[in-house]
């Protein structure tokens, strides 16, 4: 057997870890190598300062440990332990100069990808172990520890001033059920509870860009917490959508600010046992939001243009965060579509790429001195994160192919006015809102629809109990005390 130095696997991962790990490699007859963590207290070290047999993976020091590409490192390192066997060739990558920041950006994002379970196409595209729901969580859930990781000081003393909030399952009455949307301000107690609710899903919920909406449902009925909605500016190419609205690259530049995108937008536990979820999905199709956006925005300047616009809302977009959605398909209350599947993205997007790594990536476009190192969230157009990932890799000779994720998400279309095509195509000049319905009226029809059934048959709602939310933000997924409607 042969052993390999820990100093070629510290060029390979140059993982940063708590305590003094060393990793042995043995390459046996098959071809294969075994992966064996150990831990060593006290490695031996001679007189002239070299360590003797093993060579350290790590610097124990809190420098070492604060820096900002630290948890992804372990997160690769675990994953790797968790394998029985890897390919030699897989474990040791092409040894390169190590403390450099683009080696470092070269190493963390391979083996970043590797851990999340992609592989590689001929074109450099990514490809994801399959397209199930269970993968789409796993491969996000980095991302969403990460995040739980920036919010552990908020989780606590938020839990405290807001648990009265959320719902226990004997709170719910199912046939008085119904929706109100409150429009959540800045610094405001509703967005600190918008935010607490929002580390519930799934898959990590983001900031939006440009405009935003934030929404918290309430239930009129008990005053407790029905579920989210937030719209934001949607993104400029969007080929299903685009081929769904039939409009020219002239109407979608001058008519794409009457669209937005519901970038959250479903319910909270226990009322999504009760498919409230969809419920809440149809309030995007309703005077209130209508009201409200043009309220917000009737008068409002472009951040880009800086010019005075006038908006008026007539279509939101939005689509499932595990695959296919099984909560927006078929979405039609009184014979009316409220949500209409136009198809699926294509796969293609920076979410693989985590922050910590993103932040090594802005530090070396700052170094080669890029236009845009010191780029902003607002005012640089859509997709700046995007745009700003694709620079680095091209200034590193990397295949940017890697932003291809070939994780596709079905679309949805909701269509608030009657003439949305003729409008956006720029043959009408005004929308026409006839058959619009309140919050209160959809919620009507979505109790009689689909929550009075449901509870009808499925009762163990009633068990749920609402400090099993602090549960659900650690884990991640809902505890099994009743049948669950995913976004």
């Amino acid at each position: 057997m042969i052993n390999l130095l820990e100093k070629d696997v510290l060029q390979a991962t140059d993982m940063p870890l708590k305590g003094n790990f060393f990793t042995k490699i043995a390459r046996g007859r098959n071809g294969t190598a075994n992966l064996v963590s150990l831990l060593y207290d006290k490695p031996s070290v001679t007189k002239d300062g070299k360590t003797k047999g093993l060579y350290p993976l790590v610097d124990a020091s809190q420098q070492a440990l604060n820096r900002p590409d630290t948890f992804d490192k372990i997160h690769f390192l675990l994953s790797m332990k968790k394998q029985a066997s890897i390919k030699l060739r897989r474990a040791i990558m092409p040894i390169i100069p190590v403390r450099t920041l683009s080696a470092r950006i070269r190493r963390n994002l391979q083996a970043h990808l590797r851990a999340l379970g992609f592989t590689k196409n001929k074109d450099g595209s990514l490809l994801p172990p399959s397209d199930t729901k269970e993968v789409f969580r796993r491969i996000h859930q980095q991302h969403r520890l990460q995040r739980l990781k920036e919010n552990a000081a908020f989780i606590e003393p938020s839990w405290n001033k807001f648990q009265k909030y959320f719902a226990n399952g004997v709170d719910i009455d199912p046939e008085k059920i119904e929706a109100s949307l409150e429009l959540v301000k800045s610094d405001s107690w509703q967005g600190e509870l918008f935010r607490l609710a929002s580390l519930t899903w799934s898959v990590p919920v983001s900031n939006g860009y440009g405009r935003r909406m934030r929404f918290l449902v309430w239930d009129k009925h008990n005053g407790k917490l029905m579920g989210l909605m937030a719209l934001a500016d949607p993104v400029y190419n969007l080929s299903a959508r685009d081929k769904a609205v039939g409009w020219s690259i002239k109407n979608r530049s001058n008519r794409l600010i009457c669209m937005m995108d519901a970038y959250v937008l479903g319910a909270l536990p226990p009322y999504n046992q009760l498919l409230c979820g969809k419920l809440v999905a149809c309030l995007v199709k309703t005077k209130e939001v209508r009201n409200l956006f043009r309220k917000k925005y009737a008068n409002s300047k472009g951040i880009i243009s800086k010019k005075k616009k006038s908006p008026r809302l007539v279509a939101v977009t939005t689509s499932s965060s595990l695959g296919r959605s099984s909560v927006y398909n078929r979405l039609k209350l009184d014979k009316v579509p409220y949500l209409e599947a136009i198809g699926y993205t294509s796969g293609f997007g920076h979410f693989q790429v985590p922050q910590c790594l993103f932040v090594n990536m802005r530090e070396f476009l700052v170094s080669q001195k890029h236009s845009y190192a010191n780029g902003t969230r607002y005012g640089t157009g859509p997709n700046w994160r995007l745009r700003t990932i694709r620079a680095c890799l091209i200034a590193l000779k990397m295949n940017e192919n890697v932003l291809k994720h070939n994780l596709k998400r079905e679309v949805f279309l909701s269509r608030l006015a009657e003439n949305v095509d003729a409008f956006l195509q720029e043959r009408h000049s005004r929308p026409n809102y006839a058959g619009l319905k309140t919050c209160a009226e959809v919620s009507k029809l979505g109790r009689d629809r689909w929550i009075i059934p449901r509870a009808a048959t499925r009762p163990e709602f009633r068990l749920w109990l609402n400090k099993d939310i602090l549960r659900l933000i650690a884990e991640g997924s809902i505890p099994k005390a009743g049948v669950v409607d995913e976004q």
